[in-house]
């Protein structure tokens, strides 16, 4: 399947030489998401694991914010007048994008200015590389509107990334991670300027696109399966999962290229 030329109704996307970037739309409300947005996002980021043209992701910011969070107008007014059956729909379609986020096999950056809350900063929480500007702004503003912070896997997913104390406090108090605490936690990879954030992200889209994309849905996957693994069952997985991975071409690329005193050029099989 080819998703170079893939052309949604709902959000931005772009794609050439293997990477493909994301903005929301929707810039002077600092990019937020919609009911459709959430969906189509969602059956992007699973028709992605078809997609041999698309190597990675990148999750952008646009005209200085990354995303708002939910649409008051669009989608919290709307829900006051769901019944259980109804809100259950909702709630599990956002659960939908997150998973699909992390089923798809290719990388995902996110590329992070400005304004990062609520639903932006799961989606955020959820790409598996996260850049950030010294102005983003990360909150988790579940709390501030009446509602638990265990939204769309934050209680499994950020004590993990960021320790177990400081992800009780941002979900209890829907306060703001700033970006420097962002960066000291391990919310961030890195900080960069914000007239650096795209040419960053691009960069490191194209170090990864330019690798054992294979590999790269391996590791991948295994990060994702021994989330909740004994640790003797991962590193048995992890040893047929590199026994599978021995099998390509990309591994004898390597090698012959080693030998040869070159650098590989994996194709990605």
């Amino acid at each position: 399947m080819n998703m170079s030329d893939f052309k949604p109704k709902h959000f931005n996307w772009a794609a050439k030489n293997g990477i493909a970037v994301i903005t929301l739309k929707g810039a002077e409300r600092k990019n937020p998401i919609t009911f459709e947005s959430y969906a189509e996002l969602g059956c992007t980021f699973r028709e992605l694991s078809r997609a041999r043209d698309i190597k990675v992701v990148i999750f952008g910011s646009s005209a200085g914010n990354f995303c708002s969070g939910g649409d008051v107008h669009d989608i919290i007014g709307p829900l006051l007048s769901r019944d259980m059956k109804g809100l259950l729909e909702f709630t599990r379609m956002t659960g939908e994008l997150v998973k699909a986020m992390r089923a798809c096999p290719q990388p995902i950056i996110a590329a992070i200015d400005g304004v990062c809350v609520g639903a932006g900063a799961m989606i955020a929480l959820f790409c598996d590389i996260r850049l950030g500007t010294p102005q983003a702004k990360t909150a988790f503003l579940f709390t501030r509107v009446g509602l638990a912070g265990c939204d769309m896997g934050a209680c499994a997913l950020l004590p993990r990334v960021i320790g177990h104390g400081r992800a009780s406090e941002l979900l209890y108090t829907g306060r703001v991670m700033t970006a420097e605490e962002g960066e000291r936690w391990g919310f961030f990879n890195r900080l960069v300027a914000a007239d650096k954030l795209e040419a960053e992200a691009m960069a490191l889209a194209q170090q990864l696109a330019s690798g054992p994309a294979f590999a790269h849905a391996m590791t991948k996957t295994m990060l994702h399966q021994e989330f909740a693994m004994p640790l003797d069952a991962a590193i048995e997985a992890e040893a047929h999962a590199q026994a599978i991975c021995m099998q390509t071409q990309d591994f004898h690329r390597a090698y012959e290229a080693f030998v040869g005193k070159q650098k590989p050029q994996f194709a990605g099989n």
